[in-house]
């Protein structure tokens, strides 16, 4: 009876991993259909709101005339989108080896999808030369496939100039305006600005926490690579050769500074008689006890600044790999430093401008780039040459000013002239 039992529960497990089984391949059957199906859904949204917010435009603050938080919210929402599409279409490249590609209705999507993402990825050019299919009215958004109707239309259209060149009896802002009150009339306007928020709150965290990572990630690998593994390789290494106290000359005038300065305080102590009288083999003696303290500091600092130039190389190979591996939240990072530099003032705009102009490129500005590149070479342990650093000062912050100079002229005056004449008035 419990043989029969036991196989009988042996049977209906089988029955069921068959069936498992089953539907796993089927999922990986569908695999390609499926992804091609939720890019061209993704597509359909994008023109949908072309059509029905941007006069059949791009998605661009150019198309419409909406206020920065909702034009915020549509680019969000637009992002969104066309990462949908290029998750989908790169599962639907690594599994269309399974998929009959003479399939008319696959070919139709995919020119679709096509059409509708080229504005968002050609180049300027490109798009103002590249014709725009006229649609009149939303496409529907069907779990099926391509509606007939729809295809033969899209198909059976000619193409025509470009939407700018296009006249008509009203302006197009008539239109555009028309479209915004019935979007704030829509009873999923209230949604809609909730998953903005929630879209704008996430990109914020999304770029705060890539930008705590490009710093901490560099320093965190150059503190631990420099504790755990370089320093005791050098420590071991330099130990062979104990003769080597310094690196450089300038260290040994540092050190031999020091020692003239203990000396000349223990003679000056001695002559006015606040320490007791020494003999002269007393005073070879703490002169050779300071002379060997002073090589040991010289030393371990010669240690450190040569496990500092191996930990500094490896915190920018850790930065690097951060940076080629984060390339969606280096996108993220961007658009939200803009929102944060155009939503200053103009006020705000020209006092952080004017406040990198005079650090950098100001009048006082030689003095801190001689304490940074002293610092620096202290750091690396090389020689602070004075020549090489006035040489610095006298060419790098005169091409940084050229560079700030040119941006005004060029793109502050385009970006925000109201931001330009604050800066102008201020600055003089």
């Amino acid at each position: 009876m419990k043989a029969s039992f036991f196989t009988k529960n042996t049977g209906v497990l089988r029955q069921k991993i068959i069936v498992y089984i089953k539907k796993v391949k089927q999922w990986f059957v569908d695999t390609p259909e499926r992804a091609l199906l939720e890019a061209y859904k993704a597509a359909q949204t994008i023109r949908n709101i072309e059509i029905q917010h941007f006069g059949n435009e791009k998605i661009s603050a150019s198309s419409a005339n909406y206020t920065e938080n909702v034009m915020s919210y549509w680019q969000g929402y637009l992002q969104k989108q066309l990462t949908i599409i290029n998750v989908r279409l790169a599962e639907f490249r690594l599994s269309r080896s399974m998929l009959n590609t003479s399939n008319n209705v696959i070919l139709e999507k995919l020119h679709f999808i096509d059409d509708v993402i080229s504005p968002y990825t050609l180049t300027n050019k490109q798009i103002g030369s590249s014709p725009i299919v006229q649609i009149s009215e939303p496409l529907p958004i069907t779990g099926n496939g391509v509606d007939n109707k729809a295809d033969t239309s899209t198909t059976s259209i000619n193409k025509i100039t470009h939407v700018n060149q296009k006249t008509g009896f009203l302006p197009r802002s008539f239109g555009r305006t028309i479209n915004k009150i019935q979007a704030e009339l829509s009873p999923q306007a209230e949604e809609e600005f909730v998953a903005s928020y929630q879209i704008s709150r996430n990109r914020t965290r999304a770029a705060i926490r890539f930008l705590l990572l490009l710093i901490l990630v560099p320093l965190i690998t150059q503190h631990f690579s420099k504790q755990i593994l370089i320093n005791p390789i050098v420590e071991r290494t330099r130990n062979e050769n104990v003769t080597q106290f310094f690196l450089n000359s300038e260290m040994e005038d540092k050190a031999l500074h020091e020692f003239k300065n203990y000396e000349n305080k223990l003679k000056f102590e001695i002559l006015l008689q606040q320490s007791p009288a020494l003999s002269s083999e007393e005073i070879q003696g703490k002169f050779r006890d300071k002379a060997i303290e002073i090589s040991q500091v010289f030393y371990h600092k010669s240690s450190i600044a040569i496990s500092n130039v191996s930990a500094d190389l490896l915190s920018l190979v850790a930065f690097g790999v951060v940076i080629a591996m984060s390339k969606k939240e280096i996108v993220i990072v961007k658009s939200f430093i803009d929102n944060v530099a155009y939503g200053l003032s103009d006020s705000a705009k020209a006092f952080i401008i004017i406040l990198f102009t005079d650090t950098f490129v100001g009048f006082h500005s030689p003095y801190g780039w001689e304490v940074l590149l002293e610092g620096l070479a202290e750091h690396l342990g090389l020689p602070a040459s004075k020549n090489a650093i006035f040489l610095f000062i006298a060419t790098f912050p005169v091409i940084l000013d050229t560079i700030f100079k040119y941006w005004i002229f060029r793109y502050l005056s385009r970006l925000s002239p109201s931001a330009l004449a604050t800066f102008k008035e201020v600055n003089e």
